[in-house]
């Protein structure tokens, strides 16, 4: 696949990333669930990683760190499932 195709499917998940995030923040703010805040600020996350890698465009060596990013995102999600699954219950 050449760079090109890459940039393109990159921008996509982007905009996809971002798209769902808008749509959860707005769910969030009707029902009051920081379960969708969460699951929206995760998401805006994964767009910024996506970004990133298109702006920076680092080598294979260098991509570790943007790992990171993604990790953050995942860990939001994962206190979003957390949070719900202990207020629920009590």
């Amino acid at each position: 696949m050449d760079a090109s195709m890459n940039d393109f499917l990159a921008g996509m998940a982007t905009a996809g990333s971002w798209a769902v995030g808008l749509l959860l923040v707005r769910l969030w703010r009707e029902t009051g669930d920081r379960f969708f805040a969460l699951f929206g600020v995760a998401f805006w996350v994964l767009s910024l990683n996506w970004i990133g890698l298109l702006l920076a465009e680092p080598p294979i060596q260098d991509r570790h760190y943007f790992y990171l990013t993604r990790l953050a995102a995942f860990v939001l999600i994962i206190v979003a499932i957390v949070d719900k699954n202990r207020t629920t219950r009590s």
